[in-house]
């Protein structure tokens, strides 16, 4: 019987020991689960709904605000909304010419705006140029596209003039080389053979 106890004791001992690596396992996969389940796919989801929620409703506030900002440039440039059908002829009159002085004065600005970036820009280039010089560095010219063809005919016309001997001869003027010809042509100051008879 001791013997007996004595198993049953062990075997109560192994399971008890088993029984505990058992809820320790148990806790162990809890905690994962836990830590490691915190984003779930619908979580994601709903995350992401808000998220895009969000960005909407920011840029619905950036539009309407850039177009109320618009509306204020506009009404501080060009003056408010003027009754035009009900209005008198003089009115109508002063408020033509406050528009054309608004123009000219506007168009004055936008001139003297425009000689400023020309000169702005001519200033650039101005000191990149001094820049490339001081570097070294030098814009290379666009070259011209020159079919090969033309130039092949240009060569072959200066091969044929190197080969133009009659440019190289020099002029004689002894008669043993001139044409016979020349020498029958009668001059201006003998009478021809017919007339001497």
């Amino acid at each position: 019987m001791a013997d007996d106890e004595a198993k049953k004791a062990k075997q109560a001992e192994i399971e008890r020991k088993r029984a505990e690596v058992r809820k320790r396992m148990e806790e162990a996969s809890k905690a994962k689960k836990a830590k490691k389940g915190f984003m779930t796919p619908d979580r994601k989801k709903k995350l992401r709904l808000l998220l895009r929620k969000k960005a909407a409703e920011e840029l619905k506030k950036e539009q309407e605000r850039k177009a109320a900002e618009r509306r204020r440039i506009i009404e501080e440039r060009c003056g408010k909304c003027c009754d035009v059908e009900n209005a008198s002829e003089a009115a109508l009159q002063t408020l033509c010419t406050e528009y054309y002085n608004k123009i000219c004065r506007l168009e004055g600005d936008k001139y003297d705006l425009e000689w400023a970036i020309n000169m702005k820009a001519f200033e650039i280039a101005d000191l990149n140029s001094q820049v490339n010089d001081l570097r070294g560095k030098f814009v290379k010219p666009t070259l011209k596209k020159v079919s090969k063809y033309e130039n092949k005919f240009a060569k072959l016309q200066k091969k044929a003039a190197e080969f133009n001997f009659r440019n190289q001869l020099k002029v004689v003027k002894k008669k043993e080389f001139t044409l016979e010809e020349e020498d029958k042509e009668p001059k201006k100051s003998e009478k021809a053979e017919w007339m001497k008879k």
